[in-house]
C-alpha cells in the first residue's frame, strides 16, 4: 500500500473520532469561559478533556506526517493543519468534513456543488463564530475600558465583524481581542465570498438552464404546429 493510500486509509478511519473530539474540546473550552463559578473538580475535568483534546490532535498531525513521507515538507505543504495544531480552538471546523461523509451516499454526494458550498460555509460560520466570540469574550470581559462585557456583547460583534458589517459599538480593546479579530475579519471575507460567489454562478447556472429550455421548447413547437413538414407556398 503506497503512502496516499494509507494516508487516505487513516482519514477514512479517525474522521468521525476527530470530529467528535472536536466537539468535545469547543463544549470544554465553552464552559471553562462561560461557567464563572465553575466548582474546582469540574474545572479541572474541563482541563483535563482540552488536553487530552489536544494531544488527540497532536497524535494526528504526527501519523499523517508521517504517511506523508514528505518529510518537513509537510508542515509547509499543509500549513493549515500545523495552525490547527497550535490554535486548537479551530479544530471543531473539522466537522465539516465529517459532515460531508454523513451526506454521501454511495459515493456520491446528496447535495450539488452549489449547495455543498453554501452549506459548508455556513457551517464554518457557525463554527467559527462561536468559538471567536468565545475566544474575544475570554480576553474582553474583564480588561479595563472593555465594552464587550457579556457574552452577548460578544455573539453580536462577531457576527457583525464575520458580516464585514463593523458597526463599532462593541469593539476590542487588548491586544489578543484585537489579534483575534483581524483572524475572524480574514475568515468572514473568504467565507462570504465563497458563499457569494457559489450563490451567483447557481443563479446563472439556473437562468441558463431556463433559457435553453425556452429556447428548445420554441423550437419544439414550432415543429409540431407544421407537423415536422415543410409547407409549400400558395399556387405552387
Amino acid at each position: 500500500m503506497d503512502d496516499d493510500s494509507r494516508m487516505a486509509h487513516w482519514e477514512r478511519l479517525t474522521g468521525l473520532p476527530l470530529g467528535l473530539a472536536s466537539m468535545l474540546y469547543l463544549a470544554a473550552y465553552a464552559t471553562l469561559v462561560l461557567a464563572a463559578g465553575l466548582p474546582t473538580v469540574w474545572r479541572d475535568l474541563c482541563l483535563a478533556v482540552l488536553l487530552a483534546a489536544w494531544a488527540v490532535f497532536a497524535v494526528d498531525y504526527a501519523v499523517r506526517w508521517r504517511l506523508s513521507g514528505q518529510g518537513r515538507r509537510f508542515v509547509r505543504t499543509h500549513w493549515l493543519d500545523t495552525l490547527v495544531v497550535l490554535l486548537p480552538l479551530l479544530r471543531p471546523l473539522r466537522v465539516v468534513k465529517v459532515y460531508e461523509a454523513v451526506q454521501r451516499r454511495r459515493g456520491e454526494p446528496r447535495l450539488a456543488l452549489h449547495a455543498r458550498v453554501m452549506v459548508y460555509a455556513g457551517l464554518s460560520v457557525a463554527l467559527l463564530g462561536f468559538a471567536g466570540a468565545l475566544a474575544v469574550y475570554q480576553q474582553e470581559h474583564a480588561a479595563p475600558g472593555a465594552t464587550m462585557r457579556t457574552f452577548g456583547d460578544a455573539v453580536w460583534w462577531t457576527c457583525s465583524t464575520l458580516a464585514t458589517v463593523g458597526y463599532g459599538d462593541v469593539a476590542p480593546v487588548t491586544a489578543a481581542g484585537r489579534t483575534i479579530a483581524v483572524g475572524l475579519m480574514a475568515c468572514g471575507l473568504a467565507l462570504l465570498g465563497a458563499v457569494t460567489g457559489s450563490f451567483s454562478s447557481w443563479l446563472l447556472q439556473v437562468f441558463s438552464s431556463e433559457g435553453e429550455s425556452e429556447s428548445t421548447g420554441t423550437e419544439g413547437g414550432s415543429d409540431v404546429g407544421t407537423g415536422g413538414v415543410k409547407e409549400e407556398p400558395p399556387g405552387s
